[in-house]
C-alpha cells in the first residue's frame, strides 16, 4: 500500500468514514449517488494500490456490464420494451435496475478493498480492544486467516508443481480431484497446527488470567476531531438536503439531481472525496517543501 494521508489519521476516523460509505452504498440506489460512489471508490483504490490496483479496477467493468445485462433476462417487469427474446420482453426498467444492483456490488468491492488496506488489524484491535477485547481478537484472527490460507495454498501449489505433482500434471479428473484433496488436507493440517501453536502461545503469556491492558499508539488530534465533525455534517446534509428517490418498478421514478436536491448530492460527493482530498493536500505540501530545498 502506498503512503496515504488518510491512512495516517486516527482509526476512529477511518472506521467512521468506511462505515458511512459502505452503508450508503448498500441503501442508496440512485444512479447519480452510485456513480459517485464507484468513481470515488475506484480513484481511492488506485491511490492506495497504485499500478497493482489497475487490474482490479478494470476487472470491475466487465463484472458491472454482465450483471447489468443479466437482470432483464430473469426479470421482465417494466413497460418500456427494448426488444424480445424467445417471446420474453427485455425492458428498460429491468436493465436500469440491473445496473443499480451491479453498481452496488462493484462499489462494495471497491470500498471493502480500501477498508482492508487502510484499517489494518492493529488499528482495529486498538480501536475495539478495550470495548470488546475477545471479539476484536477473534475478528482479527478470522480476517487474517483467509489471506494466510490463500498465501499458504499458493506456496504448497508451487512446491508440488516443482516436483511434478501439481494438478496441471494430472491427466484425469480423478487425479486432479485427488491433488485438490491433498492440497486441502495440507492446508487443514497447517491451520490446525497453527491454531494449537497460537493457543499455547497465548496461554503461556497469561491471556485471560487477569485484566487486559491495551497499548494505544494512536491519539486524536485536532484534525481528527475536525474530520469526524465534517463526516457527520456531510452525512446529515446529504440526508436532509438530498432526494435519493430511485424507483424502477412498476413506474420508473428517479429524482433529478438539480435545484433543491443538488446540495444533498454535493454533500455526499464531498464526503466520499475526503480521503482523496487529504492525499492531494499532502502531495501538494510535499511538492512545495521539495521546491524550497
Amino acid at each position: 500500500m502506498r503512503d496515504d494521508a488518510f491512512s495516517k489519521r486516527h482509526p476512529a476516523v477511518n472506521f467512521a468514514f468506511f462505515i458511512g460509505a459502505i452503508i450508503c452504498a448498500v441503501v442508496i440506489q440512485h444512479p447519480a449517488y452510485l456513480s459517485a460512489g464507484m468513481l470515488c471508490g475506484g480513484a481511492y483504490y488506485l491511490l492506495l494500490h497504485g499500478r497493482r490496483g489497475v487490474k482490479m479496477v478494470l476487472g470491475m467493468v466487465p463484472v458491472f456490464l454482465v450483471l447489468t445485462a443479466m437482470n432483464p433476462l430473469f426479470n421482465t417487469y417494466g413497460d418500456r420494451v427494448l426488444f424480445r427474446y424467445f417471446g420474453r420482453p427485455y425492458t428498460l426498467e429491468a436493465l436500469l435496475y440491473g445496473g443499480a444492483i451491479a453498481a452496488i456490488f462493484v462499489e462494495m468491492l471497491l470500498w471493502f478493498g480500501c477498508y482492508n488496506a487502510v484499517l489494518t488489524s492493529d488499528k482495529f484491535t486498538s480501536l475495539f480492544g478495550k470495548l470488546i477485547p475477545a471479539l476484536s481478537l477473534l475478528l482479527v484472527m478470522v480476517l487474517r486467516m483467509i489471506p494466510n490460507l490463500l498465501r499458504k495454498g499458493a506456496q504448497i501449489t508451487e512446491a508440488r508443481n516443482a516436483i511434478g505433482r501439481g494438478a496441471a500434471e494430472q491427466d484425469t479428473v480423478k487425479g486432479k480431484l485427488g491433488e485438490g484433496m491433498t492440497l486441502l488436507g495440507a492446508l487443514t493440517s497447517w491451520a490446525l497446527e497453527g491454531s494449537v501453536v497460537t493457543a499455547d502461545s497465548m496461554r503461556s503469556r497469561g491471556y485471560g488470567s487477569g485484566k487486559r491492558s491495551s497499548f494505544m499508539i494512536y491519539t486524536m488530534t485536532g484534525l481528527d476531531w475536525g474530520l469526524l465533525a465534517a463526516l457527520a455534517v456531510l452525512l446529515v446534509g446529504m440526508i436532509v438536503l438530498g432526494d435519493r428517490t430511485a424507483a424502477f418498478t412498476p413506474v420508473l421514478n428517479i429524482a433529478p439531481i438539480g435545484g433543491r436536491n443538488l446540495p444533498g448530492f454535493l454533500c455526499y460527493l464531498c464526503y466520499l472525496l475526503i480521503p482523496i482530498a487529504l492525499h492531494i493536500k499532502e502531495a501538494i505540501q510535499w511538492r512545495i517543501s521539495i521546491s524550497k530545498i
